[in-house]
């Protein structure tokens, strides 16, 4: 799922999504740009002066008052006026903001000085989703694999803020990075989690999404011309024909994160450069039993997409990135030593074997990612507020999946 930078926070606010954005200013600078299908777009004339990125009083007022009865302590001493608020960078399902106390502000117990605000947005997994997501990120704060929770409300939570830098796409080929998050993958999976464990997420979610999409009407013409072009794909054939390939490719059922691109991946700032422990997955709202094929096409997938293009449609995609089978089996190696899934009789040849079918597994569930996202942003595009071009990533999701899937169906 994508992830962003700073400007892109604001209007989901006022309608529902870890970014988002206010209405862009209408003193036009640039030419008109093209949507990412090389289209003339009218979209991107909404944005050609690029994100957004001050925060409104409205949403000023409200972090001051979720900070102030949560976090009580030097919170409740301070003004709206001395109260500092700020954009971090962020993805398209969540607003974060950064909150902070003044410097010439003392903490007179053990409350924090900084936090993340995290405002949920136009979530598709439904409302029990987000009970369960809470549930799921107090038990990790409490195992330490996640930030700590400090305040939980209808619109949102306060989360420990850890000083760290959000991966950037080029840092996903980078070997030991690239190890770092196989390992981390693998303790992920290792867990068990008070979850229904059947693996019911992933088509469960793709046949809510697509019954979502029949009925979708949209206004804008530019909305209307790409939404036709992808509805020319005979959809609901394509995904019968996904869930038979699928149905024989063999993935174990574990406990999947579902979303683990480098938005989603910190570097902490506080651990020693040397460590081989530098990393922390965040953002759980997807996470849930799966099949652990999806985790690794889903992962492998994000190396292909950039988010932090700052002009329309704000992504930029090269398929060529997708990483290589050397790459692939780096990856699964760090995996299987960290799950510990070797076998001290295995042979070689075991081992090539074993190897062989995750490489395989990998990239058939790859296409279910690309299935997936691609109907995740069709629906975006008709309620999400954010300054993203959905339609156009939808359309690139899905010129992947079809590419992808001569390869390996």
């Amino acid at each position: 799922m994508p992830e962003f930078s700073s400007g892109m926070m604001q209007a989901a606010l006022r309608a529902p999504t870890l970014s988002g954005g206010a209405a862009a200013s209408t003193e036009f600078r640039t030419p008109s740009p093209r949507g990412g299908n090389g289209d003339e777009d009218s979209e991107a004339e909404s944005f050609r002066n690029g994100r957004t990125d001050e925060v409104d009083r409205d949403t000023k007022g409200r972090a001051f008052v979720w900070c102030r009865d949560f976090l009580s302590g030097s919170w409740r001493e301070i003004s709206l006026d001395e109260f500092q608020i700020s954009i971090v960078s962020g993805g398209l399902s969540n607003l974060l903001y950064l909150c902070s106390l003044p410097d010439n502000v003392p903490t007179v117990g053990s409350e924090p000085r900084q936090v993340l605000l995290r405002v949920y947005g136009a979530i598709l997994q439904g409302v029990d989703s987000l009970v369960l997501e809470s549930v799921m990120f107090a038990i990790l704060a409490e195992r330490l694999l996640g930030p700590r929770l400090y305040g939980i409300f209808p619109e949102g939570r306060l989360e420990q803020y850890l000083p760290s830098k959000r991966l950037q796409t080029e840092q996903l080929r980078v070997p030991e990075i690239s190890a770092e998050i196989a390992v981390k993958l693998a303790r992920f999976h290792g867990m068990v989690m008070p979850f229904n464990k059947e693996p019911k997420w992933l088509f469960g979610t793709i046949d809510r999404y697509m019954e979502q999409i029949v009925n979708l009407k949209f206004v804008r013409e530019a909305h209307v011309k790409k939404f036709n072009k992808l509805m020319k794909y005979n959809l609901q054939e394509e995904l019968e024909n996904l869930r038979a390939l699928l149905a024989t490719t063999a993935s174990p059922v574990v406990f999947c994160h579902n979303d683990v691109q480098e938005g989603n991946i910190l570097m902490l700032d506080s651990r020693d450069p040397t460590s081989t422990d530098k990393l922390m997955l965040i953002d759980f709202e997807y996470s849930s039993y799966n099949y652990r094929g999806f985790d690794f096409g889903n992962h492998f997938c994000e190396w292909v997409y950039d988010y932090t293009y700052e002009k329309w449609p704000f992504f930029k995609a090269n398929l060529e990135n997708y990483p290589d089978r050397q790459q692939q089996l780096h990856f699964i190696r760090n995996y299987l030593s960290e799950s510990k899934e070797y076998s001290e009789n295995f042979t070689q040849e075991d081992r090539v074997e074993v190897e062989e079918a995750m490489i395989l597994e990998a990239n058939r569930f790859a296409l279910a990612s690309h299935f997936f996202w691609g109907l995740w942003s069709i629906i975006q595009a008709k309620i999400s507020t954010i300054e993203f071009g959905y339609m156009d990533y939808a359309q690139s999701r899905f010129d992947a999946y079809f590419k992808q899937k001569k390869l390996f169906a």
